[in-house]
């Protein structure tokens, strides 16, 4: 080869002396043949695949081998596909409240002054226990005027028997005994009307017996529980003036309590109406109690929406026998859907995403694992459903998957 680039230097540095124009034919076909000569001797081996072999196969980038020790420190297990029962579940925001029909916000039914009071906040009382003393002349008043109709009418009375017997011996007239009789009457609806204000105003019929028969006047009102439960608000003090629109405590029996939840109007259909009396499996999760979930009944639908934000009311009724609920929490109301049979499971866990891509590792042989894309379903949080690419019985990654997704990412870069 130099010896022919030589050559080549030569004949051009000779074709400079002639004159171009009388041996252009001459000099163009020697340099095309010296061109084609380096062109055939430019490689001194032979051409790819000259001797006619394949070129090795490419390996399966779709698998990733590891040793055992390599498994045992990953902490990689595996698991056979199965089918089994599945339930999905929507979660909702929702807040704690006090059960309503064991709840008692307690007023006075007189206006009166506090001369004690016996309970506190977070207090356990029973039913008839005493709360608070108040004073009220009110009370004081009307019982009076009670006892004033009374012996007003015992004369009425007296006297209208009185003047039946007058008539008899023609000692009055008829008009007379009319006229007392009118006044007996009217005294007795003053009784009448002086009694029910008596008992509106908190007094039993035992205690207006005892003014009957004692004609002693009581102007101490007492305020007592109505059930047992816990006092969780308290509103007066030793010596204020409290009126009857004002709540002086509020009683709450907190072994049963309320969830309410708002439900969005595109969920309302995943809400089942409670046709076969057991209700829909509902939990609650509370933010304190992490990881605990409290068992529910749901025992309203709302029947309309808020206008405002589009949403249906839920309200649910828990147990709550150690009182963890308190309430004013914010909760998590989770509703699970009715069981699918017989669905093709795998753990959230075994499933990896890279990109729009989903997979997982299937074990082809010891050691040896294939990323195998599949086509889910529906996810409960725990537990997702396949609808492609798995079979029952293949064994899965259900845990270190992350690991083999790492090492075939790493191949493939």
């Amino acid at each position: 080869r130099r010896h022919m680039m030589h050559h080549i230097k030569h004949v051009t540095t000779r074709s400079r002396s002639f004159r171009w124009t009388h041996n252009r034919p001459f000099v163009l076909m020697m340099l095309a043949g010296m061109f084609a000569l380096l062109a055939l001797s430019g490689c001194d081996g032979p051409p790819p695949n000259a001797t006619g072999a394949n070129p090795p196969p490419s390996a399966d980038k779709s698998l990733v081998r590891l040793t055992t020790e390599e498994i045992k420190s990953a902490g990689i297990i595996v698991q056979p596909v199965t089918r089994s029962e599945f339930r999905t579940i929507r979660d909702f925001p929702g807040t704690v409240e006090p059960n309503e029909h064991a709840l008692a916000e307690i007023t006075t039914l007189v206006r009166g002054r506090v001369i004690d009071v016996y309970a506190d906040l977070g207090r356990e009382v029973k039913g008839g226990t005493l709360l608070a003393l108040l004073y009220s002349s009110e009370l004081g008043m009307a019982q009076s005027a009670y006892l004033k109709a009374t012996a007003k009418l015992n004369v009425a009375e007296r006297a209208f028997r009185r003047a039946e017997l007058l008539l008899k011996e023609k000692v009055i007239g008829v008009a007379e005994l009319q006229r007392r009789e009118g006044e007996m009457l009217s005294l007795r609806a003053e009784l009448r009307e002086a009694r029910d204000r008596l008992l509106i105003l908190g007094l039993t019929d035992e205690d207006l017996r005892n003014l009957d028969r004692n004609h002693t006047i009581r102007s101490h009102v007492p305020v007592v529980a109505p059930f047992d439960g816990r006092i969780i608000a308290r509103n007066l003090t030793k010596g204020e003036v409290v009126e009857t629109t004002e709540k002086l405590f509020v009683v709450a029996d907190l072994t049963d309590v309320w969830v309410t939840a708002v439900i969005p109007e595109k969920d309302i259909p995943y809400i089942r109406p409670d046709q076969t009396g057991t209700g829909q499996s509902v939990e609650v999760h509370v933010a304190a109690y992490p990881g605990q979930a409290f068992q529910g009944r749901i025992t309203y639908v709302g029947d309309v929406l808020d206008p405002a934000t589009r949403t249906m009311r839920l309200r649910l009724e828990l147990p709550n026998p150690e009182r963890k609920l308190k309430p004013a929490m914010y909760a998590t109301v989770r509703v699970y859907s009715e069981p699918e049979a017989n669905a093709l499971l795998i753990p959230e866990s075994a499933v990896q995403r890279d990109r729009d891509r989903q997979f997982v590792f299937v074990e082809r042989e010891p050691a040896i694992f294939e990323a195998r894309d599949v086509k889910l379903g529906s996810s409960n949080g725990r537990e997702i459903k396949v609808l492609d690419g798995l079979l029952e019985g293949e064994s899965i990654v259900t845990n270190g998957a992350f690991v083999l997704k790492s090492e075939l990412l790493g191949e493939q870069m």
